[in-house]
């Protein structure tokens, strides 16, 4: 399976962007409104520059302290983006977020952000395929 068809497969495929200059605090909230477990900074919407996660917040908060909720959230994001395009297979993504320990990754084609994967997109994608699988042999075997 490749991360375009996962990305079709979503329900809302609109990734939540914030502004390098947001506060954490500001970016806290859109995260809890939307439900959400991330949310990439860009400062056009377009292209990302870096990604800031639930985990992120509460890891800084936990070293400095309540202070940081009126820090921008590009102090604390993570620049370092690994990320993924719409051909990529959902095996390498799986393996880039077991082995890198996070959950969300951006897909960027031609330098723009098109869309964000998360595990549970490719768990749940995998878990399909695997049905699908398991459904066909049944059928090859009871001859169907």
């Amino acid at each position: 399976m490749l991360v375009h068809q996962i990305l079709k497969s979503k329900s809302d495929d609109a990734v939540v962007t914030v502004t390098p200059g947001t506060k954490v605090s500001d970016a806290a909230k859109i995260l809890a409104e939307r439900k959400i477990g991330t949310v990439v900074v860009s400062a056009d919407g377009q292209t990302a520059e870096g990604i800031l996660s639930e985990r992120d917040i509460v890891r800084v908060l936990a070293k400095r302290g309540g202070a940081i909720l009126s820090e921008p959230v590009d102090t604390f994001m993570t620049s370092k983006l690994v990320t993924c395009g719409r051909q990529d297979k959902a095996d390498d993504v799986l393996t880039k977020m077991t082995e890198g320990r996070f959950r969300h990754m951006p897909v960027i084609e031609d330098g723009h952000l098109v869309g964000l994967i998360t595990l549970g997109d490719v768990v749940k994608a995998r878990l399909a395929e695997l049905s699908m699988e398991k459904d066909a042999l049944q059928g090859m075997i009871m001859g169907h």
